[in-house]
């Protein structure tokens, strides 16, 4: 019976598994196992620092108490009690909803245009969604749906976009990676200008600094209820569904070539991965504002962690994004307290420097 010297098992163990499958399987599902540790550790210090700070074990009692685990214990602090659940924790799930969300869209994109500086802003949806939250901001487009319509103006221009992008970038019936990523830029560029006009044509000084710190990204609207619920489902959709499609996301990013062999249709395969991408990017802009780089940076992390297929790189971008946009906001609303810094400054401070060595990386004679 023979054996290598990189191997030293028997030819039928090395026959069994020759790709090491098993083994890396092994070391993912530990990676998985640890980033959904390290979200719940992230959500219960992120609950328990701020202006006033809640110990840590009397956070996880008052949840637990209103989940009915434990019995409420009379000497439980009612303003603390109101503070963790009431203030934080909505907000604290938002962002993890939200930062899931955003990177899991940033990987399905750079699949889907073969373009590793690819994230949500590619497609202008951000932009679309911008406008959405200007109009209604600054002149009241949408108050008839009352207290819900900041989220439903952003959304209808995330909608907007999308559509204006993908009527782009169709031509022949087909939908390739060059039109969709000129056409995000273009439309991306014209609604910025859209957003910029409004501001001005309002001429009123407290919307515009409304807009603008929206524009920046906030999480501070956060409470039970919508839009919590709806981001949460909608983010948990759409990652089973990309980790569904992980395959296809990897023949994608190889080429269409090798997408056509495998029998899957790279046109008809990106119209639907750009209506599944535009839903979340839709929603999640709508609660959140428009926050920046997590798309960008987290998806190269998460590969670093389990490689390339996206069957695994798509639930690891998603807890990656949650842990890093939980403790962003949780720098955003300490940081220069009682002020609140928009969370995408501290997005951009992180992933701008990232994206000039990812540049860096791929001039490497520059």
């Amino acid at each position: 019976m023979r054996s290598t010297g990189f191997d030293a098992r028997p030819a039928g163990q090395r026959r069994a598994d020759p790709l090491g499958r098993s083994r890396r399987r092994g070391r993912n599902t530990a990676w998985v196992s640890a980033l959904c540790l390290l979200l719940m550790v992230s959500l219960v210090l992120a609950v328990a620092l701020g202006p006033v700070t809640v110990a840590p074990g009397t956070v996880a009692e008052l949840l637990l108490s209103h989940l009915g685990r434990l019995p409420r214990r009379e000497t439980l602090d009612s303003t603390a009690s109101a503070i963790v659940w009431d203030v934080r924790l909505p907000r604290a799930l938002l962002g993890a909803a939200v930062g899931a969300g955003l990177a899991m869209c940033g990987a399905a994109l750079q699949a889907m245009v073969r373009n590793m500086l690819a994230d949500p802003y590619l497609l202008g949806i951000n932009s679309g969604a911008s406008s959405g939250a200007a109009a209604m901001i600054l002149f009241g487009v949408g108050l008839g749906v009352g207290e819900h319509a900041l989220s439903v103006s952003a959304f209808a221009g995330a909608l907007v976009a999308s559509l204006l992008v993908y009527l782009v970038a169709r031509s022949a019936g087909r939908v390739t990676s060059m039109r969709l990523l000129l056409a995000g830029v273009a439309i991306g560029y014209a609604l910025t200008a859209v957003t910029s006009f409004l501001i001005f044509a309002s001429g009123s000084t407290e919307g515009a600094r409304s807009v603008m710190f929206w524009l920046l990204g906030s999480l501070a609207l956060a409470k039970w209820g919508s839009p919590l619920g709806v981001v949460v489902v909608v983010v948990l959709f759409t990652g089973a569904l990309l980790s569904w499609w992980g395959r296809r996301l990897d023949a994608l990013a190889i080429g269409d070539e090798t997408a056509h062999i495998l029998g899957i249709s790279p046109a008809r395969f990106r119209t639907q991965l750009l209506v599944v991408v535009s839903l979340c990017i839709g929603v999640v802009v709508a609660a959140s504002g428009s926050i920046g780089f997590v798309g960008l940076v987290v998806p190269h992390l998460a590969r670093r962690l389990v490689g390339a297929a996206h069957v695994w790189a798509v639930p690891v971008s998603g807890l990656l994004g949650g842990i890093f946009l939980v403790w962003a906001d949780l720098v955003a609303r300490t940081l220069l307290q009682p002020q609140e810094l928009p969370i995408g400054i501290i997005t951009a401070f992180i992933g701008a420097p990232f994206l000039l060595y990812l540049i860096r990386r791929m001039h490497p004679g520059s």
